[in-house]
């Protein structure tokens, strides 16, 4: 336990509290069991590490943070180091990683039943079950997803700009106030292509020279590792996994035709369906359906985008294709923020927003041809500063989170 408290003070000592994410503030914190998931390097650790050094003392024995890959679960249960805790007094307790943790569902259900009292925060892979037939948790544990950086959160890491979030309603409404808000404090548009090259992940501000490095490290973990052992795909086939993102980075924003994919990467059509399953699971991917209330299993999405558009730039061989690129950033965006993102269908718009909003992705020059007899329709712009009646920067879509 001592080993255990020395490395909690290390972790805390050097964790940096210049800028705490709002998501911290979404998670219930009250609640006994609560998981955290998200792709690797979106800033999970992070966020544990902060919230404990903002809410305790440093010398604080009644919290724990702890990282399941360490050499002490290799001879230690969970259950174990459970019960030493509570005897010793421990209230809170925070086990990173906790996906690496073979059998960690069924033990984080014993310590659930057995000390009511503890309340145990956990983070995971974004592949991570909560029901894995080992223990079903659905009913027990609070989950979160968490995103990397929008835009907005960008903005504060690259240049101190302190600005809320913006809830959807109020953008539409109001757009015209928000952008001449945000123009009196910066130029977005200096900074928008940057991040959409570079802004999702915060390892960025860590070392900005080897970014593209480090995020291709990412992928590799996620597919090499994380894809082989949480979807049990088998390692030979991992290569076919990077060929067809590959394939998806150069696609561009039109319907989707499995079968030239499948030829493309020397997949058949059902594995190829299988893989982009597991690839959204993974936060590698994002498909996109017309109408979700009724897809099935190895259903054909209608699109299919990277999950987000520092991917798109990392895997791309060639300059990505500016349409892909924004499409993208929008949908990437609204889905992080919480909303309900569907394809609007061929001649209707682009995307279909919480079942009753549709909004056209284009330059500045794109006009509303497509959205003709659409109800509450938008066009969501690149390359422009103001709003005008129902055309609103595409920037702007990035201060939602």
């Amino acid at each position: 336990m001592e080993k255990l408290f020395e490395r909690h003070d290390t972790y805390l000592s050097e964790v940096p509290m210049d800028y705490i994410r709002d998501f911290m503030h979404r998670i219930d914190w009250d609640s006994r069991l609560v998981i955290v998931k998200g792709s690797k390097g979106v800033g999970k650790s992070t966020l544990l590490l902060q919230y404990i050094k903002k809410n305790f003392d440093a010398d604080d024995r009644h919290v724990l943070y702890c990282s399941a890959d360490t050499n002490y679960f290799t001879t230690h249960t969970i259950v174990d180091l459970v019960d030493k805790f509570v005897k010793r007094g421990g209230q809170w307790l925070f086990i990173d990683e906790v996906h690496k943790y073979e059998g960690w569902s069924r033990e984080i259900k014993e310590v659930y039943d057995l000390y009511p009292k503890l309340h145990v925060v956990l983070s995971g892979s974004s592949l991570i079950q909560i029901n894995d037939g080992q223990a079903d948790l659905s009913r027990r544990m609070m989950h979160y997803e968490m995103p990397g950086l929008s835009f907005r959160e960008f903005l504060k890491l690259d240049m101190g700009l302190d600005i809320d979030s913006i809830a959807l309603e109020t953008l539409l409404d109001t757009p015209n106030k928000f952008c001449s808000y945000i123009r009196s404090l910066c130029h977005p548009l200096e900074y928008f292509s940057r991040y959409l090259k570079v802004g999702y992940y915060p390892f960025y501000f860590e070392n900005k020279r080897v970014y593209y490095n480090h995020l291709e490290d990412v992928v590799n973990y996620i597919v090499d590792v994380e894809l082989t052992k949480y979807r049990s795909i088998d390692v030979g086939n991992t290569r076919s996994l990077k060929a067809l993102l590959q394939v998806i980075s150069q696609m561009t924003p039109y319907e989707v035709d499995i079968a030239k994919l499948s030829k493309a990467t020397g997949i058949s059509r059902p594995s190829t369906l299988k893989y982009l399953t597991h690839m959204e699971e993974a936060c590698l991917i994002r498909r996109l359906f017309a109408d979700l209330k009724h897809v099935t299993d190895l259903q054909k999405p209608d699109k299919i985008y990277l999950d987000n558009s520092n991917l798109l730039y990392m895997l791309c061989p060639q300059q990505p294709e500016i349409g892909t690129v924004r499409e993208t950033f929008f949908a990437n965006q609204l889905t992080s923020a919480g909303h309900t993102v569907e394809y609007a269908g061929y001649k209707s718009g682009d995307f279909r927003i919480d079942d009753n909003t549709v909004i056209e992705i284009g330059g500045a020059d794109k006009g509303f041809t497509q959205l003709e007899g659409q109800n509450h329709s938008f066009v969501a712009a690149d390359d422009i500063e103001s709003a005008t009646m129902r055309k609103i920067p595409l920037w702007a879509f990035g201060f939602l989170y």
